[in-house]
C-alpha cells in the first residue's frame, strides 16, 4: 500500500534517511532532524512530500519528492529526491509502486517531468531505472554549492 505520510510517520522517514544514508556510504552527512522534517513536510507550504509504501502494517519504504519548474515546457514536474525500500522489504514491488504513485501524480496534474538522480556505483538501481524506460541525461554534468564555497558566494565567511 502507498499512502501519503502524516506527520506520525517523522520519526519512521528520519531513521529511513539515515539507513539510506548508511548504504550510500555517507551516514556522517545525514543530519536532518525530526523538527527539520516535520517543518519541511507539513508547513503551511511544504518544501517537500513524502509517500510510504507499507506491508502488512510495516513502514517498507517511502519516497521524498518536491515540486520543480520547467521554462523550457511552461509547467511543473516532479524531482524524486529519495526513493528508499528497506533491504528485507526489496523485490516486493515496494519501489516500482512509489515510482508509479509519483508518476500518476505527474499526469493527474500535467507535469511533464518526472526527474531523479542515482549514483554511478549503484547498480541494482540502476538496472531498476532503466528497466522502468528512463533516459539517462548524461549530457548534464551536476553542481552543487555547499558549506564554505557557499558562504563565500554569498559574501559570508565562516
Amino acid at each position: 500500500m502507498i499512502r501519503p505520510a502524516t506527520p506520525a510517520d517523522v520519526p519512521e522517514i528520519a531513521n529511513m534517511i539515515r539507513e539510506l544514508a548508511e548504504y550510500e556510504k555517507a551516514a556522517h552527512e545525514a543530519t536532518v532532524t525530526e523538527e527539520q522534517l516535520h517543518t519541511a513536510l507539513f508547513a503551511d507550504h511544504p518544501a517537500a512530500f513524502v509517500h510510504i509504501a507499507e506491508h502488512d502494517g510495516e513502514v517498507a519504504g517511502f519516497t521524498l519528492w518536491f515540486l520543480t519548474f520547467s521554462t523550457w515546457r511552461g509547467v511543473h514536474g516532479i524531482y524524486m529526491e529519495d526513493l528508499y525500500v528497506r533491504p528485507q522489504h526489496r523485490g516486493g514491488g515496494h519501489g516500482i509502486a512509489l515510482m508509479k504513485e509519483l508518476a500518476g501524480i505527474c499526469a493527474e496534474r500535467g507535469y511533464q517531468r518526472f526527474e531523479w538522480v542515482v549514483l554511478d556505483w549503484n547498480e541494482p538501481s540502476i538496472a531498476f531505472y532503466d528497466k522502468l524506460g528512463a533516459v539517462r541525461q548524461d549530457e548534464w554534468l551536476k553542481y552543487r554549492l555547499t558549506g564554505e564555497p557557499l558562504r563565500r558566494l554569498a559574501g559570508r565567511q565562516g
